[in-house]
């Protein structure tokens, strides 16, 4: 069974750029999204950990009119990364991503300032001691802290390693045999109809299965 990281943080604040600096997958896969320079919809990107064993990762929006989506994906995670750039610190939807992942229950996590190579020593100072008073009182309080930079890779390694370390050494959630997929996303594509996709968590699922939508209990295949 994978484990699952997702983003959270302010638009623009690099969180798209760290995962693929991390995994090197592009989560932006729409037009729009490269056009604009900004997640909509979820993006998913994963990398093989030392032990086997496959991390995933849900890259979420971070503009507050993409809110929906970013429950939608955060739902299902194991633990969080925390996106801030360094360069603007704690901004609106670094707060309300904060209280949407304490809402659904995810007390494992950490901090990623990015766009380090944006700003002066003094400055990277104080916006970790700024970050680090925000994060009381949460369930991120003391968690650790991880300068870095996308651009120039800086950082990058040794937030991987706490990653797959962070990983390694979560509780085991408890699983069942039953197939479940909480549905982050659904579209139509043309000459395929009704398409959804999600994180499975538990189970398998083959072609002919019997599945139930819950809710309302509506049978389907």
């Amino acid at each position: 069974m994978a484990v699952v990281l997702g983003t959270a943080g302010h638009i623009d604040h690099g969180k798209t750029s760290l995962v693929r600096a991390l995994t090197g997958i592009n989560c932006d896969r729409l037009e729009e999204e490269k056009r604009r320079g900004i997640t909509i919809e979820l993006g998913f990107a994963w990398v093989d950990m030392p032990g086997g064993e496959r991390l995933g990762i849900v890259d979420v929006p971070g503009h507050e009119r993409f809110v929906k989506n970013m429950v939608a994906g955060a739902a299902g995670v194991d633990f969080v990364m925390l996106v801030i750039a360094a360069d603007e610190g704690v901004m609106p939807q670094t707060r309300e991503h904060l209280e949407i992942c304490s809402l659904l229950g995810i007390r494992n996590g950490f901090v990623a300032l990015t766009k380090t190579d944006m700003v002066d020593a003094d400055w990277l100072e104080m916006v970790t001691e700024d970050v680090r008073g925000f994060l009381a009182g949460t369930f991120l309080e003391g968690a650790p802290v991880f300068p870095v930079s996308s651009a120039t890779g800086e950082g990058v390694n040794a937030l991987r390693s706490h990653i797959f370390q962070l990983a390694a050494d979560l509780p085991a959630r408890r699983r069942v045999d039953i197939f479940r997929q909480p549905v982050d996303r659904v579209f139509s594509m043309k000459g395929y109809g009704t398409v959804i996709t999600g994180t499975v968590i538990s189970g398998s699922v083959k072609v002919g299965d019997d599945l139930r939508f819950m809710p309302p209990d509506t049978p389907t295949r």
